[in-house]
């Protein structure tokens, strides 16, 4: 029985307990897909990718209708907790005993980078709600397919789970949170969106820019393009000790655009030892979105 998985675990590490009747395998595949220029993002669930091709023993968590708040403003916003038991209890998730390993087909539907962070924002909301027993699979199902291992069509379902756990509030900020934080020394705010659009040079959200004192950190740059695998522990290090986020003494609040790349920044800071960490899941969308809210560029 495992009772304390890694944070990210490889193909093989994987491959060796699909078998595991303690095993609880979520294919959180969800796309977006950004313009180069102008126009409306697009954003679809992976269910329909998922019964076409997936890996043995997989169930499918579907963020965008599932496991986000279905009458929210913005989309992907983290469901109520009532939402969120219902809804993972359904995929066999909680149960003492059970680990759980979560993998997608990548960040974006139109551009090769490589991030798992659907994997990590369902990884995220676990955590959130007080359950740590989580892997994410490093280089996600395109890793898994270029290294020859199985995939299926094949359904199937875990029991239905119970899951007491209780949710940790501190992990999650609002916006007023973030406002506050500016100003703040004792906290590191990540911007975890692409130099572009940290800059002010694209036009994908309200308005241009990004939160002042915020760092950017691009979710995009911490993998290896060749081997599609995370870069080593020293690499990453470096990465996140250049901005001060890895000072136990601080707390770092990371954002994107609509809370989904910070979970990806932000589980790489809790595998470096960074327990401090809170998202802010309104994130560009809510915050460009208020005219009150300070931007820089």
């Amino acid at each position: 029985m495992l009772t304390n998985v890694p944070l990210i675990v490889d193909s093989a590490w994987l491959a060796s307990r699909l078998d595991d009747p303690n095993l609880r395998l979520l294919d959180a595949t969800t796309f977006l897909s950004i313009p180069d220029k102008d126009g409306e993002p697009g954003l679809w669930s992976g269910e329909e990718a998922f019964a076409q091709e997936h890996i043995p023993g997989a169930v499918f968590a579907d963020i965008l209708n599932n496991f986000s708040d279905r009458d929210a403003p913005l989309p992907m916003t983290i469901p109520s907790r009532e939402q969120f038991v219902e809804e993972i209890t359904k995929l066999g998730v909680g149960d003492e005993g059970t680990y759980v390993v979560i993998y997608d087909r990548g960040a974006l539907a139109n551009a090769d980078v490589i991030a798992s962070y659907w994997a990590s924002r369902l990884r995220w909301q676990l955590k959130y709600e007080g359950y740590d027993n989580v892997a994410v699979l490093d280089g996600g199902l395109v890793k898994w397919k270029q290294e020859g291992l199985p995939t299926t069509n094949e359904i199937q379902h875990y029991p239905k789970s119970t899951f007491n756990y209780e949710r940790r509030p501190h992990l999650v900020v609002n916006k007023e949170q973030v406002r506050a934080a500016i100003e703040e020394d004792s906290v590191v705010l990540i911007n975890s969106l692409s130099p572009a659009d940290f800059k002010g040079e694209t036009n994908t959200y309200p308005r241009k820019g990004h939160i002042p004192t915020s760092k950017n950190v691009f979710f995009g740059s911490h993998s290896d393009p060749n081997t599609r695998l995370l870069f080593n522990e020293e690499v990453l290090r470096e990465t996140f000790d250049a901005i001060g986020a890895l000072d136990p003494n601080k707390t770092v609040i990371t954002y994107c655009g609509g809370g989904i790349a910070a979970t990806w920044n932000a589980l790489l800071l809790n595998k470096l030892g960074q327990e401090n960490v809170a998202i802010y899941d309104g994130s560009m969308n809510e915050w460009a979105a208020d005219e009150t809210c300070p931007l820089t560029i």
